[in-house]
């Protein structure tokens, strides 16, 4: 298993008339928590698409407990639980300042050929970095 956590604070244009993060902004964030994720363990998104590579997202899970709002500093904790394989699920968990889990969810990735536009086996290279975080 692998995960990472990076910050990001609400601004005042991702929330509604109330004060409270939209709804549809979260999985913007879950973009956040899985390129910084991708680029902690040195291999960017940029490296994958280099690479011929495309990562269309396949499904997102969203469940909302509680609100987010204007300038609260979240938490953006990104986990890769499994080995991937043709796709990558990422999960996520957000929470804030003080801790309290608000949202949480997952994204499921496919890796993708660029030229055919079939789905193909993670790179090796990935693979390869990710092994030591998972138990055999």
């Amino acid at each position: 298993m692998y995960t990472s956590e990076t910050q990001v604070r609400v601004r005042y244009g991702e929330t509604d008339k109330m004060g409270y993060v939209y709804y549809g902004v979260y999985p913007l964030y879950y973009e956040v928590g899985r390129t910084e994720l991708m680029r902690n363990f040195d291999y960017p998104y940029k490296k994958i698409e280099d690479m011929g590579i495309m990562l269309p997202v396949r499904s997102l899970d969203v469940k909302y407990y509680q609100a987010a709002k204007y300038d609260d500093l979240l938490t953006v904790k990104t986990t890769v639980k499994e080995m991937p394989t043709a796709k990558i699920t990422f999960h996520y968990e957000i929470l804030n300042e003080e801790g309290v889990l608000l949202n949480e969810g997952n994204t499921t990735l496919v890796f993708v050929d660029e030229t055919t536009r079939r789905p193909r086996k993670a790179p090796k290279e990935l693979l390869d970095q990710l092994k030591p975080y998972f138990k055999s």
